[in-house]
């Protein structure tokens, strides 16, 4: 069964009253609240470490399957800017972070190395701020099909570098994320 726009934009009015989506929680508050979660930072570094993960777009998919939802076939497409936005600035300023943490106790540069670790973070929540924004529009998102797979295994599937020493990072993040919160 395949589901179109109207079906998708009634679902998301689905979620509020006032014509928009309007999500339990915001992802920013979801990210946070599902990261710190028992395993689930661990977990999102070695991905994105290991696999070459996006921990935004890994934490978008799990915010998304809690309202039933999930990337669409054109999300791709449609993330391309959010995507640029990550290589561009929230890359740089992570290898840059990196860089300076074995100098940082030795040299003085742990304000430094502080400062930069912050615009990271900042960085980042404009990346989910940025995916929402999409969520809002319906873009590059579906609904969830009976037939879809679990959510591990649609982790897995976006991954840039499938390697089946992924599945146990992505259990994590399946067993600690919130169960859909949209009502049938």
């Amino acid at each position: 069964m395949s589901l179109n726009s109207t079906q998708l934009r009634e679902h998301l009015r689905h979620l509020t009253a006032t014509g928009g989506p309007s999500w339990r929680l915001p992802l920013w508050d979801y990210a946070l609240a599902l990261y710190a979660k028992d395993g689930v930072a661990a977990a999102c570094l070695h991905l994105q470490d290991e696999f070459g993960a996006d921990v935004c777009e890994l934490l978008w998919i799990c915010w998304l399957a809690c309202h039933d939802l999930a990337p669409g076939r054109d999300a791709p497409l449609v993330l391309a800017p959010v995507r640029d936005w990550q290589q561009e600035t929230t890359q740089p300023l992570r290898d840059l972070r990196r860089r300076l943490k074995p100098q940082a106790v030795t040299s003085g540069l742990e304000s430094l190395r502080e400062t930069v670790k912050r615009a990271e973070l900042q960085s980042e929540r404009e990346t989910l701020l940025r995916l929402q924004r999409l969520s809002d529009r319906a873009q590059g998102i579906r609904l969830l099909e009976p037939h879809d797979p679990a959510l591990a295994a649609r982790l897995f599937e976006w991954l840039p570098a499938s390697d089946k020493n992924a599945r146990q990072p992505l259990a994590i993040l399946e067993t600690r994320f919130d169960r859909p919160m949209v009502e049938p």
